[in-house]
């Protein structure tokens, strides 16, 4: 079957070929007949399978006809995140070379000044995120009542960034009788509940199990301490035949600490996660894509239907903690029947997450390699400590020889009776244990008369009250001491 044969239009067949493509994937060969005949559609398909051109193609050929409207976007697309949005209207570009329609594209992170003038001169196409899309909607800068196209991507992504209540909203705002498409790789009972509110007789189309990884990509576990990642990783990418690579991190500051590690040993590498603006995201992945990067470590903001071509490795640093979430991330590889490698780093605190990402696919991770990546760095680490004590040795000997000599003087001089200075000559020893006496005699005040100051000092708590107690009299009072003072604070 080719891309001719599901009923395209031939200036878009054109441009399809021109963009590569003659064979469509099975996603696309079921879901494009169904769309041009204007029915709604369940997607459920893996990443890398080709669904953003199953609804951008037919999208295409159904808007060719018709007039927009200022402010009243005929179709609206909703992508979970700016790169996303970024790439579909990519492809709307691409595919759409020789189609004259308008597109907009409203995503956060970027002046809202350009997507306005857009919208007042009236789209075909808007793509948007969901929180920007009900931003302007809340101003009155947009309808939604003239738009007949509705497309839901990346729903079970939606629904972990906690857009579904928008999503409701939204499909509120439109027309009753409209078109809607609802792709996604997974589908959880909150997906199935949107769409058995929101769509109509929809033609459900599943062209692989649920949360099921390419069969192009090898999977492997690597067990590794936590603490000794950084070197295994850097030994893996300098063994490996890595051409290009995605690194995924669970945590922001992972990913800045790792990629600053890795630019420290010599890696061409660049980092991607949400802390960083839209137009510096948009250049590094540009940057990865020209090659001027090879390895790009990334949060999971990178994980969702980002195609980046010839990425022949995964690494997931961190095992994510849903377990949907590895399957996008080792989505990024093995894309368009090509093969890729996926590693996956496993510490003793990730066997749970493991296990639930197993029963998720449904198959069982070799683990492999991680003996002897493991034996070569602790062979390279046993030199590196070895070293440290030989430096530290002399340096702490010295003041170890210095400060009892510089300590035990200034007590000889202060604590015996000047007539004994002569005496600081002679060794060490003897000066101690002239000084340590008079403490066991503290109350110097001496109150010869008052037989209450004799059994404060056999006391057990002696050492440190009756150091403040010394202190005070020495300062200032030095007459009797009132009777009230011998009770109650050394009970």
């Amino acid at each position: 079957m080719t891309f001719a044969d599901l009923g395209l239009s031939d200036e878009l067949l054109r441009a399809v070929t021109e963009s590569g493509y003659d064979t469509p994937t099975p996603i696309q060969a079921q879901a494009i007949p169904s769309v041009l005949m204007m029915r709604d559609i369940i997607g459920i398909a893996q990443t890398g399978t080709g669904k953003t051109a199953s609804f951008v193609l037919p999208m295409i050929d159904i808007l060719a006809h018709g007039r927009s409207r200022a402010r009243m976007p005929r179709s609206l697309i909703l992508e979970p995140t700016r790169e996303l949005a970024a790439q579909v209207a990519e492809n709307f570009e691409k595919y759409g070379k020789y189609h004259k329609l308008s597109m907009a594209l409203l995503i956060g992170g970027v002046s809202m000044g350009d997507q306005l003038a857009a919208l007042e001169k009236g789209v075909d196409v808007l793509i948007a995120t969901p929180g920007r899309l009900m931003d302007l909607f809340g101003r009155g800068k947009i309808m939604l009542n003239g738009c007949s196209l509705l497309v839901i991507d990346e729903a079970d992504r939606m629904l972990d960034m906690g857009f579904i209540p928008d999503i409701e909203e939204i499909c509120t705002k439109l027309p009753a009788q409209r078109q809607t498409l609802l792709f996604s790789a997974t589908m959880p009972p909150v997906i199935k509940k949107l769409a058995d509110k929101f769509l109509s007789n929809p033609k459900s189309i599943e062209v692989a199990r649920p949360a099921s990884a390419s069969i192009n990509i090898t999977q492997r576990l690597v067990k590794v301490d936590a603490r000794k990642k950084r070197t295994v990783l850097a030994k893996m990418l300098a063994e490996a035949d890595v051409t290009s690579a995605v690194i995924f991190c669970n945590r922001k500051t992972t990913v800045r600490d790792l990629n600053k590690s890795l630019q420290r040993d010599g890696f061409k590498s660049g980092e991607i996660h949400g802390d960083i603006d839209q137009g510096s995201r948009i250049a590094e992945l540009e940057r990865f894509r020209a090659g001027t990067v090879n390895i790009l470590v990334a949060s999971d903001v990178a994980a969702r239907g980002l195609d980046i071509k010839g990425v022949s490795h995964v690494f997931n640093y961190d095992a994510p903690w849903h377990p949907d979430d590895y399957v996008h991330r080792i989505g990024r590889t093995g894309r368009a029947g090509a093969s890729g490698v996926a590693y996956t780093f496993v510490t003793e605190a990730d066997a749970e997450a493991i296990d639930n990402i197993q029963k998720l696919i449904g198959t069982k991770i070799e683990v492999v390699g991680a003996a002897e990546v493991i034996a070569t760095v602790e062979s390279t680490e046993e030199a590196a400590p070895s070293r440290a004590p030989r430096g530290r040795k002399p340096r702490a000997a010295k003041p170890a020889a210095d400060k009892p000599a510089r300590a035990k003087e200034p007590q000889a001089q202060a604590t015996p009776p000047r007539e004994e200075a002569p005496v600081t000559a002679e060794p060490a020893a003897e000066p101690i244990r002239e000084a340590r006496p008079p403490r066991t005699e503290r109350p110097r005040e001496e109150p010869r008369d008052r037989p209450a100051a004799a059994p404060r000092a056999p006391q057990p708590n002696r050492g440190r009250r009756n150091e403040m107690a010394d202190d005070g009299p020495d300062d200032g009072w030095n007459g009797p001491v009132p009777e009230f003072l011998n009770f109650g604070f050394d009970a």
